[in-house]
């Protein structure tokens, strides 16, 4: 097997060509060993050259809200009255800590998301 590290954009390039062409390969032979180890190398050359930032507070909730059909009432237990919660979604009150544990507890909002205010 003759793979070298992905250290270029055309290495890039060459490397996602070779994957499309072994899509149908199956596990446990040559080719799908081929395909195992680039998919790997693809997946830390795009983690290093395209890292995806997670999103701030109130795009984490309004997504999970969307996600899981929630609303604003379904938010009070954990963030209070309606009115906070509008003011939490429109961006004009920060989340407290313990709204922040809330969120992820109950919501299952990753802590990071939550923990990261726009500036």
């Amino acid at each position: 097997m003759d793979i070298k590290p992905i250290r270029t954009k055309a290495n890039y390039q060459a490397a996602l060509t070779d994957i499309e062409s072994l899509m149908a390969a199956k596990a446990n032979t040559p080719e799908g060993d081929r395909l195992d180890v680039l998919t790997t190398l693809v997946e830390a050359y795009e983690r290093a050259h395209f890292p995806m930032d997670l999103p701030d507070a109130v795009d984490a909730i309004k997504f999970r809200m969307e996600q899981s059909g929630l609303t604003v009432k379904d938010l009070e237990p954990v963030i209070g009255r309606k009115n906070r919660v509008y003011e939490v979604l429109s961006r004009k009150r920060p989340l407290t800590l313990r709204m922040i544990e809330g969120l992820h507890i109950k919501f299952g909002i990753p802590a990071e998301s939550l923990l990261k205010q726009r500036p």
